[in-house]
């Protein structure tokens, strides 16, 4: 097992990792709408969708992978009611290549934020 660390994507606010890489496997924790910097992205939905997949990309680049290579993501939202508007952010970044993916609502993400992305991808 490898872990994961960029400065490119905000650290970890708790006990884990940015991700980890097994064998030619990465999964990534759960990434929420903060910069590198750790600020929070408190605007719309669609404006936290963009930074989530700016952190996605930047800790998949770091593992040696690409959005190209993701083969399963999960989509936490905090209201159903949001879907069509993700979906339509999800779609300028999965177009093309389109990997497995589930949505649930959730009660509550962590810093009150409206989406959190995690994916699987190959390396």
């Amino acid at each position: 097992m490898k872990i994961v660390h960029t400065t490119k994507a905000p650290q970890a606010i708790g006990p884990y990792s940015q991700g980890m890489i097994v064998n030619n496997m990465f999964y990534s924790s759960g990434q929420i709408p903060l910069t590198a910097e750790g600020e929070l992205v408190n605007g719309s939905v669609e404006e936290q969708t963009h930074q989530v997949f700016s952190n996605l990309k930047a800790v998949l680049a770091e593992a040696g992978s690409s959005l190209d290579k993701v083969i399963k993501a999960t989509v936490f939202i905090k209201d159903m009611n949001d879907f069509p508007l993700i979906n339509e952010v999800y779609g300028e970044y999965f177009s093309e290549h389109q990997p497995a993916r589930s949505c649930v609502e959730v009660a509550r993400l962590p810093k009150d934020v409206l989406i959190e992305i995690e994916v699987i991808a190959l390396v």
